[in-house]
């Protein structure tokens, strides 16, 4: 089976990647993703904050740093430990131990002060780059178009800085995210990833206190990056890539059933251990060989094909399922 496929305009082996966390921190850790047949890994994210550790700029950028001074000496502390010159060595050093492709990877809020960083990844050795984009919500006199725009902006200005291929992982908080989506995509990006997972606060009732709960995704997530994947396959030029909720080969399959390029694998990863990524290679294979598809091209947006009017689509499920006619 030619399991083959294109990530950022890329050519990998198969689709499997292995997203920005905790599993590709370590030039260790990313020998591991390469050896058990990861077509391309994404490095643990670089903070904006570590890039540029000023406490009257975050204090002017972030009311919360204001609020709780404390996160500003994480901040400082954090970023010294594990900094921007530590960033660029562990770049350096996984592209000597692995062949397949390297993704830098920045979580950013601001298109001021580093994008001109962005050139230091390049000169690393970085195959293309990640923005990890997340403005929240939660600021009332931020309005929706501002806040889109400054999506906008943050890709322009680092576009010119760097000439390797960009991928943007966003989430769905948008108030028309069709067309934020589409409006991105035509900004000399090559690549989509849809969609970004956030932590999922919970209240510990017995000690009064915030709690992460909820840490790894569950496989009915997948339904949210599936729909949107299938609406925007064929009406975007850059590659499409599906994050959450993928936890075996049947998500795999789906996924590229509804038109991704490739995805992304995290929690099922932390669940089952990186060498999982062998067993999903391996159920992918035979399940194409059980339907007689040599390669990915054979069933990509099989599923989009046969709903050509998606919005009708959409409305009629809708309808079914308030209706009890399901």
């Amino acid at each position: 089976m030619d399991l083959s496929t294109t990530y950022m305009g890329i050519k990998i082996d198969n689709p499997l990647i292995v997203s920005s966390s905790g599993l590709t921190s370590s030039t260790e850790n990313i020998k591991k993703c390469a050896g058990h047949g990861a077509g391309a890994v994404v490095l643990k994210s670089l903070f904006e904050e570590q890039i540029v550790v000023d406490k009257n700029r975050l204090n002017n950028q972030d009311d919360m740093y204001f609020w709780y001074p404390e996160a500003l000496d994480y901040v400082g502390k954090f970023s010294k430990e594990h900094g921007v010159e530590e960033y660029l060595i562990l770049l350096e050093k996984a592209k000597n131990v692995v062949s397949i492709p390297i993704i830098a990877s920045i979580n950013c809020v601001t298109p001021r002060d580093w994008p001109e960083f962005a050139r230091k990844l390049e000169n690393a050795g970085a195959d293309g780059l990640e923005l990890n984009i997340f403005i929240p919500p939660t600021n009332i006199n931020l309005t929706g178009y501002k806040m889109e725009e400054t999506y906008m902006e943050i890709i322009r200005e680092v576009r010119k800085n760097v000439s390797i291929p960009i991928s943007v992982k966003v989430g769905y908080y948008f108030t028309n995210i069709f067309r934020t989506l589409f409006k991105i995509s035509n900004l000399e990006i090559e690549a989509l990833v849809m969609f970004n997972r956030y932590y999922r606060p919970d209240i510990d009732i017995d000690k009064l206190q915030l709690i992460s709960n909820n840490v790894y995704s569950n496989p009915e997530e997948i339904t949210l990056t599936l729909r949107w994947i299938a609406l925007l396959s064929g009406k975007v030029k850059c590659d499409l890539i599906a994050a959450t909720g993928i936890h075996d080969y049947t998500g795999v399959v789906k996924q590229i059933m509804a038109g991704a390029k490739a995805v992304q694998l995290c929690s099922t990863l932390y669940i089952n251990g990186v060498s999982y990524i062998t067993q999903i290679i391996k159920d992918l294979e035979n399940w194409m060989k059980e339907k007689r598809y040599e390669d990915l091209n054979a069933f990509r947006g099989a599923i989009t094909k046969l709903e050509e009017n998606c919005v009708a689509f959409e409305r009629v499920q809708f309808m079914k399922k308030t209706t009890g006619k399901l």
